[in-house]
């Protein structure tokens, strides 16, 4: 990354020591009423040892000023912030912000962890760095954070949580503040917006933030396992290679462009790429705020990218969360979430709902070199969030069933999730009439829903999906896809008690190298928080059970906030990862 140097500024802007002196007083008076804190003040000891050199106080003179006319911004030019955006609401309770961990010992409080469970759940979440006090934050915009416990038959459970170390997380931290706009949170209104997009093209000039080279997302969304590696996912940047050691620690490998991003830098990849656990290829797309709008690739088995598949026939940008791939066929979902740069100068958010606009489906054959074959189908207030499994009704490939989450009140997505209405659906669609069949599968609001890994892109008869409360899951449900009729397919449900949260389950089978096991033969595994009690647990239920037995309760030693996507990878499957990382 190019480092700033003192030709950005003019050299009469500082024609004394004296005036220079005086002039760093003045800043030091403003950063002390800055518009964050952050959760890390004690510096690195190794970096206090080293003499300040003559670039390094250049670059230094810079972020004090560009951090402070950020502060300016946020003063006197932001609106009253309103409460999906206001850092005081956002960050409070169950999502307040905490601090890296090292591996750390934990305590099994109830029951006993099953052999199965050697190995690690890793869950992925949003987490800043810097703890914003008048700052725009959205829920979305912080800096992606692994939680993770580590298993071991024999030995006490380990827990450890690390920063992903991306781009923007490193450049925010050197200049002691936050400043990557975003498009959930920065836009407040026309003059903000203005002011933010000239601050932030000065930091690029600078040399500040690398966009085109490095690129800027916080990798905060999930993760996957894609050609033996781990990476960390958010669909504004590129993915983030990542492991964990043998003592339970995380590291950051760095930013992985699959063999494409010197083609083009500025590239990025959906944070729900789809693998086919028989051929170890990786499904992906792209969206961007310019046609092509929608790209489509695939990732082969070898880690490579191969050619992008440009969807010109995608009319405008859909912010599209996720897409369904089956054994012919990718789906794409063209919902009503949408982004216009034009709303900037009415002064309102880039990116929010087109209730105008009629959603639609988009199936083309996952081969495809191009998008002559691509059919889309209409699919009003179809706007799907997750698609939870995906697969082809019978040999011929005339039908293609999904299950996916929707959010019926789409206009409240962005702003308060709990009032979005998401429900989870079956979604049958007749490739030869062009028609679809949708059927609800439950009253309850859900998302977060996830199968026994060995059916995806199969047929399944058992979902599990998270209830949404008014901040984060409140409990967990088993639907069977199998009962006919009616809109409630509930068979199992567990609610996590008052004032308890909890995230994304992740399905572990009792026994993965059994074919013949019950699909729902396993358990489910996630991390609750009790606000009462103000402790976190790492829990494991019973798949089995009506009732979604507990049985095991693992103590952590910090709370663990509300978060995203995770997954459970055996121990063996984490020494393949340590093996192809080094």
């Amino acid at each position: 990354m190019e480092t700033l140097n003192s030709s950005f500024l003019p050299k009469q802007t500082i024609p004394s020591f004296k005036i220079h002196q005086k002039l760093n007083q003045k800043l030091k008076i403003i950063t002390a009423n800055s518009c964050f804190t952050t959760s890390h003040p004690k510096k690195n000891p190794e970096t206090l040892k080293s003499p300040p050199t003559k670039k390094r106080r250049n670059q230094s003179f810079l972020a004090t000023i560009f951090n402070n006319l950020d502060h300016l911004i946020c003063t006197f030019l932001d609106p009253p912030l309103r409460p999906a955006i206001d850092p005081n609401h956002v960050l409070s309770g169950s999502l307040a912000p905490v601090s890296e961990l090292p591996p750390t010992p934990c305590t099994v409080t109830e029951g006993s962890l099953p052999p199965c469970l050697d190995g690690a759940y890793i869950r992925n979440g949003p987490n800043p760095h810097f703890t914003p006090k008048s700052r725009p934050y959205h829920f979305l915009d912080g800096d992606g954070m692994l939680h993770v416990i580590k298993i071991s038959q024999g030995k006490p459970p380990t827990f450890c949580c690390r920063y992903v170390s991306t781009h923007k997380h490193a450049a925010e931290r050197d200049a002691g503040y936050p400043f990557v706009p975003s498009v959930f949170s920065s836009f407040t209104c026309t003059a903000a917006s203005t002011a933010r997009a000239a601050l932030l093209a000065a930091r690029v000039i600078s040399g500040q933030l690398d966009p085109a080279n490095c690129g800027f997302g916080a990798a905060n969304t999930s993760l996957a396992l894609i050609s033996g590696r781990l990476f960390a996912l958010c669909e504004s940047d590129l993915p983030y290679a990542v492991e964990l050691t043998a003592e339970g620690d995380l590291k950051t490998l760095g930013r992985h462009g699959f063999g494409s991003a010197a083609d083009d830098p500025f590239s990025t990849m959906t944070a729900h790429p789809k693998i086919d656990p028989i051929t170890g290829e990786a499904f992906a797309f792209a969206y961007n705020i310019a046609p092509p709008f929608l790209t489509f690739f695939r990732i082969d088995s070898g880690g490579r990218k191969r050619t992008n598949v440009p969807i010109f026939s995608m009319e405008s940008f859909s912010c599209a969360h996720d897409f369904a791939v089956t054994a012919n066929y990718a789906v794409f979902f063209d919902i009503q979430i949408t982004a216009n740069p034009w709303w900037i100068l009415r002064g309102r958010p880039p990116m929010g709902a087109d209730t105008a606009k009629v959603a639609r489906l988009g199936i083309i054959p996952r081969y495809a070199e191009d998008e002559k074959d691509m059919r889309w189908i209409e699919a009003p207030e179809l706007n799907v969030l997750h698609c939870v499994n995906a697969w082809e009704e019978d040999d011929d490939a005339a039908a293609i069933t999904m299950v996916v989450s929707n959010a019926t009140s789409v206009e409240n997505v962005l702003e308060r999730i709990d009032l979005a209405e998401l429900k989870m659906e079956k979604i049958t669609v007749n490739l030869e009439t062009a028609t679809l069949e949708r059927r609800q599968l439950s009253k309850k609001p859900l998302d977060f829903a996830v199968i026994n890994p060995a059916y995806a892109a199969k047929e399944n008869r058992y979902v599990y999906a998270v209830i949404l409360g008014k901040q984060t899951g409140i409990g967990v449900v088993k639907l069977d896809l199998s009962m006919e009729g009616g809109e409630e397919c509930t068979v199992a449900s567990r609610l996590y008690g008052p004032g308890c949260y909890g995230g994304e389950p992740f399905f572990v089978a009792r026994d993965p190298e059994n074919s013949a096991a019950e699909e729902d033969d396993g358990y489910l595994v996630t991390y609750v928080h009790d606000e009462n009690a103000q402790e976190s647990k790492f829990l494991v239920m019973d798949a089995k059970s009506s009732t979604l037995d507990i049985v095991a309760a693992v103590k952590l030693p910090q709370r663990v906030p509300g978060g995203f996507h995770g997954l459970f990878l055996s121990e063996l499957e984490l020494h393949k990862i340590r093996m192809a990382s080094s």
